[in-house]
């Protein structure tokens, strides 16, 4: 078998074309390299070098081996960068996101970040604004896609939030009704003119949010169903149980349904992006690198 640290020092003797040069780069004497090459020559049964007043050149045989010594090499170099990629640390990055908010937003800004910074392993956590954004704040997630309803955002300048937000989006609550529906003609509906629809509820938040609208148009909505999914909500549509309140972003697309947006005042979430004040980590460009592209799929049509 012909010994791989054999084959290193013939490499060198190529390179350098002398046994003392070769030497003098392997840190051992010329005495100690004549000694590899005459085992690795006997262990061939051929000789590699020829030796003369001028150094040393190589035989067919050295040739050959000496191909094969720089093949080996390479191969022991892209062998080590592999293994040092696998044992490094790896930069992460945890985003924390709604699930009807994450579906529309975060496939196309992902699939881009991915391709810029492959090196990075991603952590996606579904979670809604009142855990998502304390998430951010202590430092569990870096970045967190989130909503509000009525009233101001969940952090302003200045104020002690820790956070930072983004707004990026309105996404309107509409009307999803059966396509046979008697009011699916109209262009925009009025609460008072729904008042004894049953409703189906894709999110446990609608619910005070749509009785406070339904107060202001003097009606007293009747709740069916309170879901914690928007499309089970419309599935419960398509079957007839009632009509439901869904946001513009997590409509279905079926044949059997339409939606109508609400007369003003109308309920609606906003949308937008939480990142920590406290940017000081070497996750911080990341997070607002990824932040960069969801604004900008947020306003793709």
């Amino acid at each position: 078998m012909i010994d791989v640290q054999r084959l290193a020092v013939l490499r060198e003797v190529a390179r350098r074309g002398s046994f003392n040069q070769a030497a003098a780069a392997l840190h051992c004497t010329a005495s100690a390299v004549s000694q590899q090459i005459a085992a690795l020559e006997r262990g061939l049964g051929a000789p590699v070098v020829e030796r003369s007043t001028r150094g040393v050149t190589l035989t067919g045989a050295g040739r050959v081996l000496v191909e094969a010594a720089d093949a080996i090499a390479a191969e022991l170099a892209d062998t080590e960068q592999r293994i040092t990629r696998l044992t490094a640390a790896r930069t992460t990055l945890t985003v924390a996101t709604f699930a009807s908010g994450g579906r529309r937003l975060l496939p196309g800004a992902l699939a881009g970040f991915v391709a810029e910074h492959p090196e990075v392993e991603l952590t996606i956590v579904e979670a809604e604004p009142e855990d998502s954004l304390p998430a951010v704040r202590e430092g569990r997630a870096d970045l967190a896609l989130a909503y509000h309803l009525d009233g101001p955002p969940p952090a302003r300048a200045g104020d002690r939030s820790g956070l930072d937000w983004t707004p990026l989006v309105e996404d309107p609550l509409l009307v999803v009704l059966p396509r046979r529906h008697p009011l699916g003609h109209r262009p925009v509906l009025h609460l008072a003119e729904l008042a004894d629809q049953r409703w189906i509820l894709g999110c446990r938040k609608s619910a005070g949010q749509l009785a406070r609208f339904g107060a202001l148009a003097g009606v007293d909505l009747r709740i069916s169903c309170t879901a914690t999914d928007y499309e089970f909500a419309q599935s419960l549509v398509r079957s007839g149980i009632g009509i439901a309140l869904i946001p513009q972003i997590a409509l279905a697309d079926h044949p059997d349904l339409i939606s109508r947006p609400l007369a003003e005042p109308a309920p609606r979430r906003h949308l937008g992006l939480a990142l920590s004040r406290r940017r000081r980590t070497p996750r911080a460009h990341l997070a607002e690198a990824l932040a960069a592209r969801l604004t900008t799929e947020a306003r793709l049509p």
